[in-house]
């Protein structure tokens, strides 16, 4: 490594909101953060995936088939 060209490289610890703390290695002294993988839902299993007023249903309707017409359209021959 070439001398005075790099940043420093600290020995630091993240912090987050719900008390969890970390050592890294990081040009970043005492970084504190909101949210983290022992916090977070995806990572703690609490994630919900919710469909709001039916969007789902709503792009079917509007741009999808729905089953009854996949059916009755004939098979085109190759």
């Amino acid at each position: 490594m070439k001398t005075d060209i790099h940043p420093d490289y600290f020995e630091t610890k993240i912090r987050c909101a719900c008390g969890n703390e970390a050592q890294i290695h990081s040009t970043v002294k005492d970084m504190h953060i909101d949210i983290c993988s022992n916090c977070h839902p995806f990572y703690t299993g609490k994630q919900k995936l919710i469909d709001t007023a039916g969007r789902i249903e709503k792009f079917n309707r509007k741009y999808g088939k729905n089953k009854t017409q996949q059916s009755e359209e004939p098979a085109v021959p190759e």
